[in-house]
């Protein structure tokens, strides 16, 4: 019962944990979103003189998404910073939710708008950013 739960747990969050892209909405659009739709994420209160950004993360330490934005506080590029172990599972979810472009990128259209994602690999983590293709 309990590796059953597990289960159901971990495909919650591998699956349910999809690469949003939310690139031209507000802080106050982004955290409606969060509440509504990504309650296991928690916000985190942070303070950098360089960026504007709203952090999420799990209580599991698999996901921690950044928000950067702008001065008028709309969102210019997402980046999400994942725990190696879903990394297969993440790469084929990006595959069907975005256009492949390459071994490691993917093209997004919101609103006849092109974005570029990219995922880039650490050591223990990786990471996918989503911003305007420029």
């Amino acid at each position: 019962m309990k590796s059953f739960a597990f289960s159901v747990l971990f495909y919650l969050i591998v699956f349910g944990a999809a690469s949003q892209n939310l690139v031209g909405y507000t802080s106050g659009e982004i955290v409606a979103y969060m509440k509504a739709k990504k309650i296991d994420m928690n916000r985190e209160n942070v303070t950098n003189s360089t960026f504007r950004y709203l952090k999420y993360s799990d209580k599991y330490d698999t996901e921690t998404v950044l928000f950067f934005l702008n001065p008028d506080s709309v969102c210019r590029s997402v980046r999400i910073v994942y725990n190696n172990s879903i990394k297969s599972s993440k790469i084929r979810e990006l595959d069907s939710m975005y256009s492949r472009t390459g071994e490691k990128a993917w093209k997004d259209m919101q609103k006849g708008k092109n974005y570029i994602v990219k995922l880039s690999e650490d050591d223990y983590s990786f990471s996918v950013t989503i911003e305007p293709e420029k």
